[in-house]
């Protein structure tokens, strides 16, 4: 049996992973779909207690523990592994992540109703924030990054193309194993079939199709 941890992003919850943890599980996959606040701390204290708790939840018969995040859950995911290992880790799907950082939180988190509505963490996600000081990472890693939005303001931000949160550009880290771009935004992706789809495929095959 292998397991698959969720990991949902910035102001969402599990439920936002639901579509994903059905897929998954309907093909044989032991799913943890860990629900945190994500809007309440830093992103290190978030990463330490969530992930901490996903994995002491995960069966000791697991052969592999794979992870699935969207947006900030993959911030979550390298901040905890730039202090921690994981034994049995398997392959890693990041949705949407800011790994070189947002342009939306250099040009707006200084403004109050950015801090009050994204909390410590969400203004950690700047191109000079947090994603700076992690170190490089030797992992299975398939990225997926998209181009279309239902935020024309967050659009106008940043470099195109976008989603309208991230940037495709800053989707992207050294010693990624695939990155893939598809016509889908940032707010939906994880529950988009298509994405599933090539979810699935990464986890079973190492490879997108």
């Amino acid at each position: 049996m292998e397991s698959v941890v969720l990991l949902h992003g910035l102001l969402r919850s599990k439920a936002s992973m639901r579509k994903m943890q059905i897929a998954l599980e309907k093909e044989g996959y032991e799913v943890i779909n860990y629900d945190y606040p994500s809007s309440k701390a830093n992103v290190c204290a978030l990463a330490s207690k969530a992930i901490s708790k996903a994995l002491s939840l995960c069966s000791n018969h697991s052969s592999k523990i794979h992870f699935v995040t969207h947006s900030m859950g993959g911030i979550l995911l390298r901040a905890y592994l730039n202090e921690h290992s994981i034994e049995k880790l398997g392959s890693v799907v990041m949705l949407g992540p800011p790994n070189q950082g947002s342009q939306i939180v250099d040009k707006i988190g200084g403004l109050s109703v950015f801090k009050w509505l994204n909390g410590p963490a969400g203004l950690e996600l700047g191109t000079k924030g947090i994603v700076q000081k992690f170190k490089e990472l030797d992992l299975h890693l398939g990225i997926i990054a998209g181009t279309r939005s239902i935020d024309p303001i967050g659009s106008m931000l940043l470099p195109w193309p976008n989603d309208g949160k991230v940037s495709v550009e800053s989707t992207k880290m050294k010693g990624m194993k695939a990155h893939k771009v598809m016509q889908v935004t940032h707010a939906y992706m994880m529950k988009n079939p298509r994405v599933i789809a090539q979810v699935l495929h990464f986890l079973k095959h190492g490879s997108f199709f």
